[in-house]
This record gives C-alpha cells, sequence and structure tokens, in this order.
C-alpha cells in the first residue's frame, strides 16, 4: 500500500504543478495576446499568436466538448490504474514510465479545465515557417510524453516489465 500511496502522492503534486503552469501560460496568453496582432520571435519561423480551439489537434472535432470530457476521464482513470500497479519510486525502471503518466495526465487536465471553463482551448504557440497549428503548454506535455512513451515501449521496456498492468493480476511485481 505504501508503494501505490507514494506513487499517486507523488503523481497528484507533479501534476497539480505542470497544470498550474500550463493554466498560467494560458492566462498570459489571454492578458497579453488575445485582440493583438502576433508576437514575433523568430520572423518568419516561429510567433506567439492567440487562438480559440474548439476541436481537438490541429481542430478536428470542432464542438465535440462531450467527446472530449469522456476522453480525459478516461486519461485519468488509466493513470490512476497505471500508477496504482506500478512499484514505487525505488524501482528506478520505472520512473520513465511515470512521467509519462505525468505529462499525458496534466495535458488532459489542463486542456479540460479549458474546455469546461469556456467551451475552448486557449492555443498560442505557432511555427508560421511550416504553418503548424497553433498549441498550448499541454499539447506540448502530450506529445512529448506520447514520443518518450513510444521510444521506451519499443527499445526500452520488455514484455515481462508491463506484465503488471494486465487486468486480475494483484498488485505489482516487486
Amino acid at each position: 500500500m505504501k508503494n501505490k500511496t507514494g506513487n499517486l502522492l507523488v503523481w497528484l503534486i507533479a501534476t497539480a504543478a505542470l497544470v498550474a503552469a500550463d493554466q498560467y501560460t494560458k492566462l498570459l496568453a489571454v492578458a497579453h495576446l488575445k485582440g493583438q496582432k502576433p508576437f514575433v520571435i523568430l520572423d518568419g519561423v516561429f510567433e506567439l499568436l492567440y487562438s480559440e480551439n474548439r476541436g481537438a489537434a490541429f481542430g478536428m472535432l470542432q464542438g465535440k466538448q462531450g467527446f472530449f470530457f469522456v476522453i480525459g476521464a478516461v486519461v485519468l482513470l488509466a493513470a490512476v490504474f497505471a500508477m496504482m500497479r506500478m512499484p514505487g519510486w525505488d524501482h528506478a525502471r520505472y520512473h520513465g514510465l511515470k512521467l509519462c503518466i505525468i505529462l499525458i495526465t496534466a495535458g488532459a487536465l489542463g486542456n479540460m479545465i479549458d474546455r469546461i471553463a469556456q467551451g475552448y482551448v486557449v492555443d498560442f504557440f505557432y511555427f508560421s515557417l511550416i504553418n503548424f497549428p497553433i498549441f498550448n503548454v499541454a499539447d506540448i506535455y502530450v506529445t512529448t510524453a506520447t514520443a518518450m512513451l513510444l521510444l521506451m515501449l519499443c527499445f526500452y521496456y520488455k514484455e515481462e516489465d508491463l506484465e503488471l498492468f494486465q487486468i486480475g493480476r494483484k498488485g505489482d511485481l516487486h
């Protein structure tokens, strides 16, 4: 039980801190970018540009707020399940996986808060060089964690490392 409590406590604190950072950057975007011309960081390459995204990544699924809420809830439940199944912080092998779970959860919550509070997500990072869709800090969390997770699943974790996530298995392996 001690491992599970420690995992959940660290997950909660780290996730809360990352969500706070995401929300703070969005408040700054609203205060300083909304209704303004883009703030150019590197001319023709990167700028800060206020945008209200009512869809998912790249503007898909506009107006499907209920769908996004369900996805967010599933992510939270999966994160709690995973954190409760993993060994404690004294087992370094799972630190990367825990970090990915924290980042994905923080990203999902950060954008979920926006959707619930205002019906859209505030985005403000824009790579104009390649006309990349505008994004925010929560999106960076999710994208980074997903890439890390894919790399770890392909090259770091073995099948037996992940057996602890099998449904019906009691507790963690260590």
